[in-house]
C-alpha cells in the first residue's frame, strides 16, 4: 500500500475518526514521526495482581473467575498470601492432587489499581518516567489477556466488584451512548491523573486479535450459534447443526487455545505464521475496538487527550492484519498526535528464529515493539549464553538489527532484558540455555530456580550499565529491581517482594520437594545500582539522543567499548568479558576526561592513563565502566 501523504492521512484520520465516534482533534505532529517522549522513556511494566494488593476487600471471588484457565475453581478456594513461599501449594491445590504449574493458574494474590496508587512515590524516586501496564480490561483470569469486556477495567482492581458487575450487565456492549463508568474505572482515570501529575507516561495493553470466552459477543454467539448477530465476529469454521446429535461447532483459537476464540479477519492476503499480513478486521469488530480505544484517549470526550492514557501496547501484534493496523494508528493520531504504538512483534519460527519487525516500523503502524531482537544477542555476550558470542559478532548483530532505522525510531525501541512472559533477568543469565527454550520449571530439574550466584549477579550488572547507556528506551520488568528471580510463565509472574512484607524462604521446588532455604527479600543494593544508571541516563543527554559508535571491538581480549556523542559531550562504555585484567585502548579525544561516571561493580577500573595519542582503560575481570567528559 502506498504511503500517504501526511495531509492525506491526517484528513483521513480525522474522517474515520469522525465517523464512528464524532468530532476528533487534527493531526499536528508529523505522521510517521514516533512522539518525542518515547525515546525519553524509562519504562517500569506492572502486571496488577502480582504487583500490590492495595485494598483487600476487592480480592477475588470464584464468581469472577469463571471461564478461566484451567476452567474449573477448585473446592475450598482462596487468594493465597503475597508471602508465601512460591513453590508451596495451598491447601486446596494440594487436595486436588494436581501438579503445581496447572493449579498455579488458579492462583490469585489480589494485586489492584489501589496497591499501584500506593507505589507511584516509589516509582517516581526510583527514575520511572512511563509505566507499561499488562491488560486491564475485565477478564477472569489473572492475566486478562482473554477479556471479558474491553471497555471496562477489571472489577476485581477496583474498589466495588459487585456495583461494577450490576452496571456492566445493564449496558448495551455495542453501544457506547449506554457505557458508564464503574468505581474500578474510575479509580483507573484516577491513576491516569496521579500518573502524569508526577510527569509519567502509561500506555495500556490490549489484544485486539481474540477475546476470552466469557466475552459478551461469545457468549451470544454459543448460545444462539448461526442466528447469532455476532455469528461474523468470530473465525468459525462450523455451526452446530442442531438437528444432528453431534457438536459440530467448530473455531480458531488463539495458537489453538479454544479459551481464546479469534476476532475475524477479513480481506486477508499472504497469510504466513510468523510474518506479516494485509488484511483487516470485521467492520463491526472494528467498530468497537475504535469506540474502546476512544473512550481511554480522551475519557470525558471533550477533544482535549490529557485525561487519557498515553498509548497502547498491542499483543501478538503479528496476527493482526496490516490493514487494521494502518487505519488504527490514523485514529489514534486523529485524537492524540502524541499516542505511542507499541506492538508486540516476537517469533517468526521458535525458538530459532526472531521476527523482522520492519514491516510495522514504516510509519505508517507502530513507533515502537517490545525489542526482542536486541535482547536476545546481547543476552549471548553478556551472559555467554546459548554458545556465547564475541564482542565483533555482537557489533555484527546491532548492525543487523538496527539496520535502515531511523534514529528517532531506534531511539524509542522498548530494549527489555525480561517481561511476564520470559525468565526474569536473573534466571535467564543464571541459566545459559538457548534464550526462552526449555526454561519454564515444570519437569526441568536442571534449571538453577534460586537467586544468581555472585559470578552471574557480575554479568548482569555489565548488562545493565548496556542496557542504560545504549540506543533504545530502557525497560524494568517489575520486580526485577529487587533482585527477583523465577524460570518462564509462570514462575516470572510472583508476586513483587516489597520491602514491608515479610516473605516466607523459598524451600519448595515445582515437584513438592524441600531443599536448602533461600531467603526471599529485596536487594536493596541492586534497586540502588538501577536508581543510579536511571539518574546516568537523565543526566547524561547522549545517552538518548546522541550518536553511537563501536570503537572497540577485541575478540581475543573480549573487550568491547562504545562512544555516545551528542553536541561536542560524549559517554565512552568499556567492557571486559574476560577473566583477567584488561586494557582498553582508544584512540585520544580531547573532550574525554578520567572522570568516573559508574562502574557496574566497585573496582571496576584498575587504571586510566590518557596521553595525546591513546586513552587506555584497564578494567578488572568481567567489569564495565562508563568514562565521560564534564
Amino acid at each position: 500500500m502506498p504511503r500517504v501523504s501526511w495531509k492525506s492521512a491526517t484528513w483521513l484520520a480525522c474522517c474515520f475518526a469522525c465517523f464512528l465516534l464524532g468530532q476528533a482533534r487534527p493531526l499536528t505532529a508529523p505522521f510517521d514521526e514516533p512522539p518525542g517522549w518515547a525515546r525519553e522513556a524509562i519504562w517500569y511494566q506492572i502486571f496488577v495482581e502480582r504487583f500490590r494488593n492495595g485494598d483487600s476487600t476487592n480480592d477475588p471471588r470464584p464468581v469472577y473467575m469463571r471461564g478461566a484457565y484451567p476452567g474449573y475453581v477448585p473446592a475450598n478456594w482462596k487468594v493465597t498470601p503475597w508471602h508465601q513461599d512460591w513453590y508451596e501449594q495451598e491447601d486446596w491445590a494440594r487436595a486436588e492432587a494436581e501438579h503445581f504449574h496447572k493449579l498455579a493458574a488458579a492462583r490469585r494474590f489480589g494485586g489492584d489499581l489501589q496497591g499501584v496508587l500506593h507505589k507511584l512515590d516509589y516509582l517516581e524516586d526510583l527514575g520511572i518516567t512511563a509505566i507499561y501496564f499488562n491488560p486491564l480490561n475485565d477478564s477472569p483470569s489473572l492475566h486478562k489477556y482473554d477479556a471479558r469486556h474491553y471497555r471496562h477495567i477489571d472489577r476485581t482492581f477496583g474498589p466495588d466488584p459487585a456495583g461494577d458487575t450490576a452496571i456492566i450487565d445493564a449496558e448495551d456492549p455495542v453501544d457506547p451512548a449506554t457505557w458508564r463508568w464503574t468505581a474500578a474505572d474510575r479509580l483507573f482515570l484516577k491513576l491516569i491523573r496521579e500518573v502524569h501529575r508526577r510527569g509519567m507516561r502509561l500506555i495500556m495493553d490490549y489484544s485486539w486479535n481474540h477475546t476470552g470466552i466469557t466475552f459478551w459477543a461469545w457468549e451470544d454467539l454459543i448460545k444462539n450459534q448461526a442466528k447469532s448477530r455476532f455469528r461474523d465476529w468470530y473465525d468459525i469454521i462450523s455451526f452446530d447443526d442442531p438437528k444432528t446429535l453431534e457438536d459440530e461447532f467448530h473455531f480458531e483459537g488463539w495458537l489453538g487455545v479454544k479459551t481464546l476464540p479469534e476476532l475475524k479477519k477479513v480481506n486477508v492476503v499472504g497469510k504466513r505464521k510468523g510474518y506479516a499480513f494485509e488484511g483487516d478486521l470485521h467492520p463491526e469488530v472494528k467498530a468497537h475496538v475504535f469506540n474502546v480505544t476512544r473512550r481511554w484517549l480522551d475519557p470525558n470526550g471533550d477533544g482535549d487527550p490529557g485525561d487519557g492514557v498515553d498509548g497502547f501496547r498491542l499483543d501478538v501484534a503479528t496476527h493482526v492484519p496490516l490493514g487494521f493496523w494502518r487505519d488504527y494508528r490514523k485514529f489514534v493520531r486523529g485524537i492524540n498526535d502524541e499516542t505511542l504504538l507499541l506492538g508486540e512483534a516476537w517469533w517468526t519460527k521458535w525458538p530459532d528464529q526472531l521476527m523482522d519487525p520492519r514491516p510495522f516500523l514504516q510509519g505508517d503502524i507502530f513507533d515502537s515493539v517490545m525489542h526482542y531482537q536486541w535482547y536476545k544477542p546481547a543476552r549471548r555476550l553478556f551472559a555467554q549464553a546459548n554458545g556465547g558470542l564475541k564482542p565483533s559478532g555482537f557489533v555484527a548483530e546491532m548492525n543487523r538489527v538496527y539496520a535502515g532505522y531511523s534514529q528517532s525510531l531506534s531511539q524509542n525501541l522498548m530494549n527489555l532484558v525480561a517481561s511476564h512472559d520470559s525468565p526474569r533477568f536473573g534466571t535467564s543469565f543464571q541459566n545459559k540455555h538457548k534464550y526462552k527454550f526449555r526454561m519454564g520449571a515444570r519437569k526441568k530439574t536442571d534449571l538453577h530456580l534460586g537467586p544468581p550466584d555472585t559470578a552471574v549477579v557480575r554479568e548482569m550488572r555489565m548488562m545493565l550499565l548496556h542496557q542504560f547507556t545504549y540506543t533504545g528506551a530502557p525497560h524494568i520488568w517489575s520486580g526485577d529491581e529487587l533482585g527477583m528471580w523465577g524460570a518462564d510463565d509462570p514462575d516470572c509472574r510472583k508476586p513483587v517482594i516489597w520491602d514491608d512484607i515479610k516473605h516466607r524462604p523459598q524451600v519448595f521446588t515445582p515437584d513438592g520437594q524441600r531443599h536448602e532455604p533461600f531467603p526471599v527479600k529485596p536487594d536493596t543494593e541492586l534497586r540502588s545500582y538501577y536508581k543510579t544508571l536511571i539518574a546516568l541516563r537523565k543526566k547524561r543527554r547522549e545517552l538518548v539522543v546522541g550518536g553511537l559508535e563501536f570503537v572497540v571491538a577485541n575478540d581475543s581480549d573480549m573487550t568491547l567499548a562504545y562512544r555516545r556523542e551528542l553536541a561536542g559531550r560524549e559517554t565512552i562504555v568499556a567492557f571486559n568479558f574476560s577473566g583477567q585484567v584488561k586494557t582498553v585502548s582508544l584512540t585520544a579525544n580531547d573532550r574525554l576526561k578520567s572522570r568516573v561516571l559508574l562502574e557496574s561493580s566497585p573496582g571496576s577500573m584498575a587504571g586510566f592513563r590518557q596521553n595525546k595519542r591513546t586513552t587506555e582503560i584497564k578494567l578488572n575481570p568481567y567489569s564495565a565502566v562508563a568514562l565521560g567528559d564534564e
